[in-house]
């Protein structure tokens, strides 16, 4: 007869003992430090393009102009003085016409012997346009600011750049404990959940995010307040949160189905939960977001769509397991 070589057995790695599962930890431990110090070491040397990219759903924002009364941009040479809505009165002093925007220049003006400034209206389409494209400007108000922001940036950047490394990592400590099976769930679900954070930072980054900003905006505006200038700490600072919350929000599928494979949960009470969900669904839109209604039911929609693509694959696993019950009956 052949010999057949002998199964593996479905088991995890090599014994150690504590002392060298406590040494394998340190090196976990410095290892994922010094991924994440280098990787904010890079994006503090690149910060300016790291604030770029998160600047970006600010520059598709809509910015909104209450009232009727005439906003003016004054430039001096090159330089944006601002952005100044003024009175009717104003209006008709300056003689700046009867649009909605208009565009004036602050320029040197010789007048007999003497030089003093003067002003004139511009009819520069592209000035008007540019009033029309509005953004809000991000400010430092402190001395410090400019380093606290830096920081955040190198914080945030260095997080997202090294959890992929930081990931590795904790896989090579934890992989070798468990058995075959285990590690075949657990790539699947990396693999379904880090699609899911990408998803749901991207549909967060550019869907979500312009209508939130512009909605903060035009709320300050209702409100009577300046909306044209905000703290670039604060605002790095909510966007970076933002963000993460709405990757983490899109991780429901994956608890959910966990719990469904262990045996806390099935489709029968899932199905009987959606009340419920729904109203779980708007708190989560509500915490994560900016508190107003058209941002947190952007944020419900899909998560509450996650939840029911979620109830019809317990629903089909379900089935599939009594088919194969019902087929190992009649074999035996």
């Amino acid at each position: 007869m052949a010999d057949f070589a002998p199964e593996p057995p479905d088991e995890g790695g090599p014994i150690k003992s504590f002392l060298e599962h406590l040494e394998d930890f340190r090196w976990l431990l410095v290892k994922c430090a010094v991924a994440l110090t280098l990787a904010m070491l890079i994006c503090l040397i690149a910060a300016n393009y790291v604030i770029g990219i998160i600047k970006w759903p600010l520059t598709r924002a809509h910015v909104s102009f209450p009232g009727t009364n005439q906003i003016v941009s004054v430039s001096f040479g090159t330089n944006h003085l601002g952005n100044y809505t003024i009175t009717p009165e104003q209006q008709q002093a300056l003689d700046s016409g009867t649009n909605r925007f208009a565009a004036i220049v602050v320029e040197p003006v010789t007048l007999g012997t003497n030089r003093i400034l003067g002003w004139r209206v511009s009819n520069d389409p592209g000035a008007i346009a540019e009033i029309q494209r509005m953004h809000i400007e991000l400010v430092n108000l402190t001395p410090a600011g400019g380093f606290f922001v830096a920081f955040q940036v190198a914080f945030y950047g260095g997080a997202v750049l090294a959890a992929p490394f930081i990931l590795y990592f904790v896989a090579s400590f934890v992989f070798p404990a468990l058995r075959l099976v285990e590690r075949k769930y657990i790539y699947r679900a990396l693999f379904v959940g880090g699609g899911l954070f990408l998803v749901g930072i991207s549909f967060c980054y550019f869907i979500l995010m312009p209508v939130a900003l512009g909605a903060s905006q035009m709320y300050s505006q209702w409100l009577g307040l300046g909306a044209f200038q905000w703290r670039a700490e604060e605002y790095i600072s909510f966007v970076c949160k933002f963000l993460l919350g709405m990757g983490l929000g899109f991780e429901l599928p994956v608890v959910i189905l966990t719990l469904v494979k262990i045996g806390i949960l099935n489709y029968t009470t899932l199905r009987a939960m959606w009340r419920y969900m729904i109203i779980i669904v708007l708190v989560l839109g509500a915490v994560l977001t900016t508190p107003e209604v058209v941002t947190q039911i952007l944020m419900a929609v899909p998560l509450y769509l996650l939840y029911e693509i979620t109830v019809w694959i317990a629903w089909y696993w379900e089935r599939r397991d009594r088919k194969r019950a019902l087929q190992a009956g009649e074999s035996a």
